[in-house]
């Protein structure tokens, strides 16, 4: 049968203030009152019933994860005790549908991303399940049909059709995000898709996978699908590393024989990662201000204003792309071209007044 894994373990760090420790971006309902979380449940809920929905989070997140998604079976979530990076997040439920269903072919989704139109992606991802279950060698990648040469995203350089699918490609390599020029010669060719870090297999055909290339990983989680108990005790010993890394990349270098196939995703896509990408998902208003909360703005133009707290008024004067949000006990000032560095900035309140502001 076909189950959804939605991926929901991140901590959302260049989301700070908004993201905190127990409070993660994918629990923030910034889009019209709901969260990201939600809307990819509501996403894999086109393709499956909520029975075959699991979800992967920090051990944290649990209780929230349990308020927001109430239709999630209590074995369907799964929680992680500590952060071992995205191949144990992938690897870890394979195992466990693996044991229920032998026959069990997965879409590992995302939590933190907007795609529309959802008829689109519904489409997308019937395909690229039928081609994980035709082809029991293949794992399936999805691609985000490029619409800019974007520097902040991986691209999958496409080889030949798959006969007998709309869309679907060999993967000839991985690219890491590339620089300006680099992007734009990619758009260029017509050859790249996005790396939408979205992905299709049967679990057999992973672990198989997984065994041949990261055994230390595969032991691991073959035996927490056999005792649930070692939870605290076998996942933070796994070896830590992103699933492209670890399984992708060299299965698609040819490492095993399998190979690794994309399906396009001709799709509005975006990667809610920090506030730049937030920005463009909010409505602005005439001056290109987003403002969500009580705050005065005047002479002020392309800014981002987060005000948290009722009782309190945000005044912004005389800017342009700033980003000022706001919450009971953290304030974050910094500019839209520089709120990658946010990350850093949390690093660094830490530091200096302690972990419980972060």
């Amino acid at each position: 049968m076909r189950y959804v894994v939605i991926m929901a373990g991140g901590s959302g760090t260049r989301l700070w203030p908004l993201s905190r420790k127990g409070t993660p971006k994918q629990l923030l309902k910034l889009i019209g009152g709901t969260s990201l979380l939600r809307l990819a449940f509501e996403r894999a809920t086109r393709l499956v019933p909520a029975e075959r929905v699991l979800v992967v989070t920090g051990a944290a997140y649990l209780d929230a994860v349990r308020a927001d998604l109430p239709e999630v079976a209590e074995e369907n979530l799964l929680g992680e005790p500590v952060g071992r990076d995205s191949l144990n997040a992938v690897a870890w439920p394979a195992a466990v549908l693996a044991q229920r269903d032998p026959d069990a072919v997965i879409a590992q989704l995302t939590a933190d991303q907007l795609i529309e139109p959802m008829d689109a992606f519904v489409t997308a991802l019937e395909e690229a399940f039928a081609v994980a279950e035709a082809h029991g060698d293949a794992l399936v990648t999805l691609g985000v049909v490029p619409t800019s040469p974007h520097t902040g995203y991986g691209y999958l350089h496409r080889g030949e059709a798959l006969a007998g699918f709309a869309s679907a490609c060999a993967v000839q390599e991985f690219r890491e995000k590339p620089d300006a020029d680099t992007a734009a010669a990619y758009l260029a060719s017509g050859e790249y898709w996005w790396n939408a870090g979205m992905f299709v297999w049967r679990a057999d055909t992973f672990l198989t996978q997984l065994a041949a290339l990261a055994p230390d990983n595969h032991a691991g989680v073959l035996a927490l699908a056999d005792d649930p108990s070692r939870l605290a005790e076998v996942f933070p010993t796994l070896p830590k590393t992103s699933v492209d890394f670890g399984i992708m990349e060299p299965v698609s270098q040819g490492a095993t024989g399998a190979r690794v196939v994309a399906v396009a995703l001709p799709i509005d896509w975006r990667d809610v990662g920090g506030f730049a990408s937030l920005a463009e998902v909010l409505t602005a208003d005439a001056d290109g201000n987003v403002v969500d909360g009580v705050a005065v703005l005047h002479d002020a133009a392309d800014n981002l204003v987060l005000n948290t707290v009722p009782d309190h008024v945000v005044s912004v004067g005389g800017v342009r792309g700033m980003v000022i949000v706001h919450t009971p006990d953290a304030t974050l000032v910094t500019t839209l071209a520089g709120a990658e560095s946010v990350k850093t900035i949390v690093a660094a309140v830490a530091d200096a007044v302690g972990p419980e502001y972060t």
